[in-house]
């Protein structure tokens, strides 16, 4: 592989890797932090409920008339892994239980003793000088043996969120290593992906370099049945086209070249003949002058079909579209070709459906595609008959030219209507043309929307079909 084209491939599929790799990121970090949030919320909730459910038990037990003593509920607080704390309502503690960094009671503030005294319970978070977080809930003792119920003091429950942060710490590694894991796994799966959609389109992009250097039997083999698939077939055909209009082009210039060649060679040989006096008589003079004249008229003949073909393909046509009796067309154009058929021998019938086959179009476009139907036929027909039909159906109005010339080969048919291509290509001098009569007509039928197809059989005859859609006019159809 050459430097320049390893290049291609790496830019291209670091590329599709990088915004593969980046869309992955994104996700996975957004999946991460979501569940980071949620377990981390859930032990959260899960711990401040259990707070406050040892928080209201412990409260209870103090204000029951049986109740425990203070040391025995500080007792109860050590089995249960929390520290508690007895406040009055100047914010001073009168016992506690619990680790040793709480024995300052720097979490208690006088606005949440107040708060308590009124009859609130209070929730907060605290962090102590080493570090360690506790969540605490604050509620009211009342004292039952009063007849007002009054608040004897606050109890403050502290429950160290040491195991819940280790939890999440474990979490948070594990989720790491699963990112890590699933990064890398993701790593070649994405050079994979990239090397698979990447190594066609760098196909692709080579086949073009070498179509538009003029390699064009360049074709590409990517059997797949999606958009790189339909993308690789569209390159391979647009190949074949370029290659055929290529080939077909070659031939009309070497065609041109050689109908030239032969007028021109005429003209200036008997124009010399003529002009320095090298003939014997006059009818010699004239047999002269009639060579010249028709080849005079091949050259023109020529020229026409050149310059008409490159105003089609500037889209420089004009058309002048009116209603036209299209068995007024055919009569016309019967007459002027049927001197031609008549100087072979062969007979040039019509069988028209008069007075119904109108059609909104350009009556001498029409009557220039029929003749060119009626003179193709009439040039690659050596006895038998040509017959021109014109009939209609419910939806279409049609002109059928059929002879019983040397027919067109099967595998040619799809190839009739290109531009340059000529069937009898061993027989060009004897039959004429330059192979851009029926692309010409093909074009001038397609403009006035009509279609044009031909049938033919080698040895038995051709037979060209012109269709248009039925339109109304006033009382014709």
């Amino acid at each position: 592989m050459q430097p320049e084209q390893s290049m291609i491939r790496n830019k291209l599929g670091m590329k599709l890797g990088l915004v593969i790799i980046a869309v992955f990121i994104i996700v996975l970090s957004t999946l991460g932090f979501t569940i980071d949030r949620m377990f981390t919320n859930f032990y959260n909730t899960e711990m401040s409920i259990e707070v406050d459910e040892l928080a209201t038990h412990f409260a209870m037990m103090a204000e029951s008339p049986d109740a425990p003593t203070e040391q025995m509920l500080l007792k109860f607080a050590d089995f249960s892994n929390v520290s508690i704390f007895y406040v009055n309502e100047q914010g001073q503690v009168q016992a506690y239980s619990g680790a040793d960094e709480l024995a300052g009671a720097s979490f208690i503030e006088q606005t949440d003793v107040s708060a308590i005294f009124s009859g609130q319970t209070v929730r907060l978070k605290y962090e102590a000088a080493s570090g360690n977080r506790y969540i605490i809930t604050a509620k009211p003792i009342i004292d039952q043996r009063t007849e007002d119920n009054q608040i004897q003091s606050a109890l403050y429950v502290l429950s160290s969120s040491k195991h819940m942060d280790d939890s999440i710490v474990a979490m948070r590694k594990l989720l790491v290593l699963s990112g890590v894991g699933a990064f890398l796994l993701a790593l070649g799966i994405t050079w994979i992906i990239a090397h698979l959609l990447s190594k066609p389109l760098v196909q692709m992009q080579q086949a073009t370099r070498k179509i538009a250097v003029g390699e064009l039997e360049t074709r590409l083999e990517i059997p797949r049945n999606d958009e790189i698939g339909s993308l690789a077939a569209a390159i391979n055909n647009l190949a074949e086209e370029l290659q055929q209009y290529r080939d077909t082009r070659q031939e009309f210039f070497a065609n041109i070249s050689h109908e030239l060649r032969t007028p021109i060679t005429y003209l200036e040989g008997y124009s010399k003949v003529i002009k320095e006096g090298l003939y014997s008589t006059e009818e010699e003079r004239d047999q002269y002058l009639d060579v010249l004249h028709q080849e005079a008229k091949r050259l023109q003949h020529l020229v026409d079909d050149l310059f008409e073909l490159s105003k089609m393909e500037e889209g420089k046509v004009s058309l002048s579209l009116e209603w036209v009796d299209l068995a007024e067309v055919i009569d016309n154009a019967v007459q002027k070709v049927d001197l031609k058929a008549r100087d072979k021998g062969l007979t040039l019938t019509a069988s028209l459906n008069r007075g119904s086959a109108w059609i909104y179009g350009d009556g001498l476009r029409i009557e220039q595609v029929i003749i060119n139907l009626l003179e193709n036929s009439v040039r690659y027909t050596e006895q038998g008959g040509i017959s021109i039909t014109l009939d209609q159906t419910d939806r279409f109005v049609y002109v059928i030219v059929q002879d019983t010339g040397i027919g067109i080969a099967e595998e040619e048919l799809p190839y009739v209507f290109d531009r340059f291509y000529r069937v009898e290509k061993s027989r060009s001098r004897q039959y004429g043309g330059t192979g851009l009569g029926l692309s010409i007509a093909k074009k001038l039928v397609e403009l006035q929307g009509g279609e044009i197809f031909v049938r033919s059989k080698l040895g038995e005859g051709t037979s060209f079909e012109i269709r248009f859609q039925r339109e109304e006019e006033g009382g014709m159809a």
